[in-house]
């Protein structure tokens, strides 16, 4: 008798989405290819997904599929070779003090705080700087695969959550809110540090850090950590040199 853990992506349907304006390239529209049933999806097929380019948000499963554009690149960062740069070691330094810890998926009065100061400074005028109790519990906090949620403490102080999840061969950086009042913290760039020893110790390959687009200011942070692969025609390939260029000038 097969187990649950043998499902196989050919037992999934797929369908696109009508098109719909684009949260990264202005005036243009996206559309998405969408994975169900959600509830069959469970860790190593979800694995097996990301490995093809698909991301979740909820227990959504998708992956773009626009009809005039392949700006979208699902990057990832190899991290065993890694080595940091000097701006990163810094930030790494720099946040030295906060204590991680892990939990499953809960919710705490004080997640919902930062979560809506971190919007609203990061993000106004994106439509999650409105959400409400129940449209952030739907958003982080439903999960059909292994996720975790990491406490990032200075002194007590919550400055910021992740939710990560964990595949077969690395983890996926779900989303992180930090405090948004501290200007010259750098939380952001310390989490993706500090995802990239988890994997380390964990003895996994990769941290997928989502889409990467050339020409979304949001996500040019993601080709600074090397070496990086991003997800070309189907297959992984290094994004550095001739192949870094080549995918800029696609995307220009």
């Amino acid at each position: 008798m097969s187990s649950l853990n043998d499902i196989p992506i050919s037992a999934l349907h797929f369908y696109l989405t009508a098109p719909y304006p684009c949260s990264y390239l202005p005036d243009l529209q996206a559309r998405s290819q969408v994975a169900t049933p959600a509830f069959l999806i469970n860790t190593p097929l979800y694995s097996e997904l990301v490995r093809h380019g698909f991301r979740r948000s909820s227990t959504y499963i998708y992956r773009p599929r626009c009809d005039n554009c392949s700006a979208c690149v699902q990057l990832r960062v190899l991290a065993k070779p890694f080595t940091a740069n000097r701006s990163q070691r810094r930030a790494w330094k720099q946040h030295a003090s906060l204590v991680a810890t892990l939990h499953p998926l809960q919710d705490k009065a004080e997640y919902y705080e930062l979560y809506q100061r971190y919007q609203r400074a990061r993000h106004p005028g994106g439509g999650m700087d409105n959400d409400d109790r129940d449209s952030y519990q739907t958003f982080l906090l439903q999960s059909h695969v292994d996720t975790l949620l990491v406490e990032f403490r200075d002194e007590g102080l919550l400055r910021m959550v992740s939710v990560i999840d964990l595949l077969g061969d690395g983890l996926s950086s779900v989303y992180t809110f930090y405090d948004p009042d501290l200007p010259q913290a750098r939380f952001g760039v310390y989490n993706v540090l500090w995802q990239i020893e988890l994997c380390r110790k964990l003895d996994l390959h990769y941290v997928y850090l989502g889409y990467w687009i050339k020409n979304s200011r949001k996500m040019s942070y993601k080709t600074q950590y090397q070496p990086a692969e991003g997800l070309l025609n189907g297959i992984w390939q290094t994004l550095e040199g001739p192949v870094l260029s080549e995918v800029e000038g696609k995307n220009t």
